[in-house]
């Protein structure tokens, strides 16, 4: 078997299965397993996946700006947004993250729903401009551009002296083992930070967010409360963050 057959194989079945392991492929296609891991290694090294112990695991692709992912899964992210709604409760204090998915989330917020709405997004604030029964705290701090979020030491001193009742957190990859991940490491702290305060933190993704890794570690997946997905039928299944004990909450 030529190098690209075995490396493009590779990539088919970590967007097939979810992983990819050294030993199991290197007897099924009859090599030794220091090619598998040379392919791997060097698969790694060109951002193609992730080397973990043992084998591999998908990495998410790079997401474009703010502006550029707000047209993207429209559909998908309107059933998450739903979904998380029917989460909410009159009365509450919810922190929304940065996101195309959160600020759908916003927008289908009910207009006669009384809640304070906490956010580090200004983009996201603006959405309430007219919604009579929603109070808005915006948190300061310095702007991350590429997702238009409040980041640094500004940012933490005023979370620190809040209690959300619900988080909606948003990241860029999830996977059982690996976690919750984004791709900028000052951001992901801010977000480890809110749910850290949070009573309950619910994670919206869209599918391909599912079984893949980002540079930056948020949470573990057993450190939040839930999932919030379009459908159960995910490649690779839910068992491993079912596992974990985490609700899945299905839009």
């Amino acid at each position: 078997m030529l190098t690209e057959q075995r490396r493009q194989m590779i990539l088919d079945i970590l967007k097939r299965e979810g992983r990819a392991l050294a030993g199991q492929l290197a007897r099924d296609w009859n090599v030794s397993e220091d090619t598998i891991r040379r392919d791997m290694r060097d698969m790694a090294a060109d951002g193609l996946l992730k080397r973990v112990h043992g084998g591999a695991l998908p990495i998410a692709p790079v997401l474009p700006d703010f502006s550029a992912r707000q047209g993207v899964a429209t559909e998908e992210k309107q059933r998450l947004a739903a979904a998380a709604i029917r989460l909410l409760s009159p009365g509450q204090m919810v922190f929304l993250d940065g996101g195309t998915t959160t600020a759908e989330i916003a927008r289908q917020i009910p207009r006669e729903m009384a809640l304070t709405v906490v956010t580090h997004a200004p983009t996201l604030a603006a959405e309430f401009e007219h919604h009579p029964a929603v109070e808005v705290i915006l948190i300061g701090g310095r702007l991350y551009k590429h997702s238009m979020v409040a980041v640094g030491a500004t940012a933490i001193a005023a979370i620190d002296r809040l209690r959300p009742d619900v988080f909606f957190l948003g990241v860029t990859a999830a996977h059982p083992v690996e976690g919750l991940t984004t791709g900028d490491f000052e951001e992901a702290a801010i977000k480890r930070r809110i749910l850290e305060r949070s009573t309950a933190t619910y994670v919206p993704l869209t599918a391909a967010k599912l079984d893949t890794v980002s540079p930056c570690l948020v949470a573990k997946v057993d450190e939040i409360t839930g999932l919030i997905v379009a459908t159960e039928d995910e490649p690779g299944g839910l068992s491993g963050y079912q596992e974990a004990g985490v609700e899945i909450v299905v839009a």
